[in-house]
C-alpha cells in the first residue's frame, strides 16, 4: 500500500475537504512542531483532484497552515519568552544570514535556513509579524504556486502514477539541492565572519 493510499483511506472519506484538511495539517505541522516535508503532502493532495480549482484550495490551505503555524510560535515566544543564551544564539545566527530582515521568510522557502521561523519572528527584535507573514505569503504563493503547476503539467502528459512519482523525485531533488546550496552558503558565511 503505498503513502497515497494510506492518506487516502484516512482522509478520502470525506472527500476534497478531508484532502485539504491533510495539507492544511502538515503545512500546520511543518511550521509549528518540526520540518514534515508538506510539498509532498500537496503533491498527494493535488493527485485526488489534480485541477486548477483543487490548486488553488490547496494553496490557501498551504498559505493559512503557515501563517497560522508561524503566528502559533510567535504568540508562545512572544507570551512564555526563551532562555536568553537561546535567544543570543537565534540573534547571532540570523546575524550571519544573507538576508537578515523580514525577507529571510521568502528566501526561507526555497533554501530552508530557519527552522521554527515563528519564534525568530519573535526573538528578533527589528521583525515584525505583519511583514514577515507577507513574505511567507508571497514566498509560498512563488513555490507551492511552482510545484502545483509542475505537477499539472506531469499530470497532463503522463497517468497519474508516474506524474506524482515524479514530482516526488523532483521535489526531493530540489530539497536536497537546496539543503546543500543553504549548508554551503552558512558555512561560508561563517567562515567570512570569522
Amino acid at each position: 500500500m503505498d503513502l497515497t493510499q494510506i492518506m487516502f483511506d484516512i482522509f478520502g472519506p470525506y472527500g476534497a475537504a478531508g484532502v485539504v484538511l491533510l495539507v492544511f495539517l502538515a503545512f500546520l505541522i511543518d511550521a509549528t512542531v518540526f520540518p514534515f516535508l508538506p510539498e509532498i503532502f500537496i503533491i498527494l493532495g493535488f493527485s485526488y483532484d489534480p485541477t486548477p480549482g483543487f490548486a488553488v484550495v490547496l494553496l490557501l490551505a498551504a498559505i493559512v497552515a503557515e501563517c497560522l503555524g508561524n503566528t502559533i510560535l510567535y504568540t508562545i515566544v512572544e507570551k512564555y519568552g526563551l532562555p536568553k543564551r537561546l535567544r543570543n544564539a537565534m540573534e547571532k545566527y540570523v546575524d550571519f544570514l544573507i538576508v537578515s530582515d523580514e525577507r529571510m521568510m521568502l528566501v526561507n522557502r526555497i533554501a530552508p535556513m530557519i527552522p521554527y521561523s515563528g519564534a525568530f519572528i519573535s526573538v528578533i527584535e527589528s521583525w515584525t509579524l505583519r511583514r514577515a507573514l507577507f513574505y511567507v505569503v508571497i514566498g509560498c504563493i512563488l513555490k507551492y504556486g511552482l510545484v502545483l503547476s509542475m505537477s499539472a503539467f506531469f499530470y497532463s502528459y503522463f497517468n497519474s502514477s508516474t506524474a506524482q512519482w515524479l514530482m516526488i523525485a523532483l521535489v526531493l531533488t530540489i530539497l536536497a539541492v537546496s539543503f546543500v546550496a543553504s549548508y554551503i552558503r552558512k558555512k561560508r558565511t561563517f567562515d567570512e565572519q570569522v
